[in-house]
């Protein structure tokens, strides 16, 4: 095993840095709007676009690649986010940021799918689920570093944009290096919302509303931390102890599901989760200390609901069907991410800071309610037919290729269909061209 991390260290490393620059810019564009007196609105249109160029990206890139080459892809991808990052710093405006914002989102969509490409083609089905471990951790530990850096830099000035643009930078080199294999195309999700519904209802109501209140409050909690008066390094806190706790819950929160029906979980989860929207509420937080403490009950709840939800649909699903439904689940919360930031933006300019979590209620409400009634109208799966709990990172960085990262069963099925008929060589700059090198070629004779 520790042979296979070693033949993927460095996309590893490159996937670092990557989200080592996501997490700075994800923290670096809401603090530094709400200093230059953007409104809440305009700050969750920001969400609105990040995840309109994510969901665009994870349905487009997988033909980009297909035209370019890999390789080519990823450094497109790197220089759309370098110029996003450039030219926020430069054009210091709302609706320039929503637009530049989109277009990171695009771009980091693109550069995650092909370093998980590589991923998946490299690692072998025995090894695949600690590398997936590996690489979750490492990336949650990356895009936890680079929020945590705004606290020891200045928002006001240009220099943590350019700091953020050359680690975009430096993601491009490991994976531009690489010798490893050329993978096979990427995974193409679709969203089939009468298929899915038809599987599993619960998962589709209630996968939307949590992409609602995630979308909002993942876009909008360093605008609400800031409008109650923390500091820039509380601010870092408070947003990282929602990740890094919905990460830990999911370890006991899978085995329960396991155990029983995972409907029973995902109502706990909602009573959790409202319960500490209430907080929010009812008694804001007025020191650092409480506010991360509020925040990570808040993460641990929220962040657990999508991976309960997608393990209860493909407990109903053909296990043939694997991709094409956590894919259209994935793209299904993509739909809500869009939606979530504009409803918080809007309440809190109309409510305050506190509106925030008057949106996450109503989401978290709706969940509870629905899946309540479903449970009269349909019985649980039997215990044998059930699958097993997958974690998934509480950062919004899932595509559909890293569903085959995660689920060797999947993974296997689609690399044995891709395989068929193709046979890859041993490096993609030497004895792989891409497309264009090859229609070079053809000009050349």
């Amino acid at each position: 095993m520790s042979r296979s991390l070693f033949s993927i260290a460095s996309l590893l490393l490159g996937s670092a840095f990557l989200f080592f620059a996501g997490g700075l810019t994800g923290m670096l564009l809401p603090v530094r709007g709400g200093i230059e007196g953007f409104s809440s609105f305009n700050l969750g249109l920001l969400g609105t676009g990040w995840a309109v160029g994510y969901v665009s990206g994870c349905l487009l890139v997988p033909q980009l690649v297909t035209r370019v080459g890999h390789i080519r892809a990823f450094s497109v991808m790197a220089a759309m986010a370098c110029i996003s990052v450039l030219m926020s710093s430069l054009l210091v405006l709302p609706y320039a940021w929503i637009i530049l914002r989109a277009l990171a989102g695009f771009a980091f969509a693109g550069a995650a799918m092909i370093v998980e490409g590589w991923l998946v083609e490299r690692s072998e089905p025995e090894s695949r689920g600690m590398i997936f471990g590996t690489y979750t951790m490492v990336n949650l530990f990356a895009s936890t570093a680079g929020q945590m850096v705004i606290a020891i830099g200045s928002p006001e000035t240009f220099q943590l944009f350019t700091v953020a643009c050359i680690f975009y930078v430096i993601a491009l080199l490991p994976t531009a290096l690489t010798k490893s294999q050329a993978p096979v195309p990427l995974a193409r999700a679709k969203l089939n919302v009468p298929r899915l519904w038809k599987n599993s209802p619960v998962a589709v109501i209630a996968v939307l509303l949590t992409g609602i209140s995630n979308g909002s409050f993942g876009t909008l909690v360093a605008v609400y931390g800031h409008n109650i008066g923390l500091s820039v390094s509380g601010v870092a806190l408070f947003v990282s102890a929602s990740i890094l706790a919905g990460a830990a819950a999911q370890i006991p929160i899978g085995f329960l599901s396991d155990m029983i029906d995972r409907r029973l979980v995902v109502i706990v989860i909602a009573l959790v989760a409202i319960a500490s929207d209430s907080m929010f509420v009812t008694h804001a937080p007025t020191t650092t200390t409480i506010a991360v403490i509020y925040s990570a009950i808040f993460g641990a709840a929220v962040y657990s609901f999508y991976p309960v939800l997608v393990a209860h649909a493909n407990d109903h699903a053909d296990p043939s069907e694997g991709l094409q439904t956590s894919g259209g689940l994935l793209l299904l919360m993509g739909c809500g991410t869009m939606i979530g930031p504009l409803l918080g933006g809007v309440l809190m300019s109309v409510q305050g800071p506190n509106g925030l979590f008057v949106s996450t209620t109503m989401a978290h409400i709706g969940i509870l309610l629905f899946t309540i009634w479903r449970m009269t109208q349909r019985v649980a799966v039997d215990d044998e037919d059930k699958g097993q709990f997958v974690p998934i990172s509480p950062m919004r960085t899932r595509t559909p290729q890293t569903i085959l990262l995660a689920d060797g069963e999947i993974a296997e099925e689609e690399l044995s269909d891709d395989y068929e008929g193709e046979s890859l060589a041993s490096d993609p700059l030497e004895s792989t061209p891409d497309r264009a090198d090859e229609e070079t070629e053809a000009e050349k004779r």
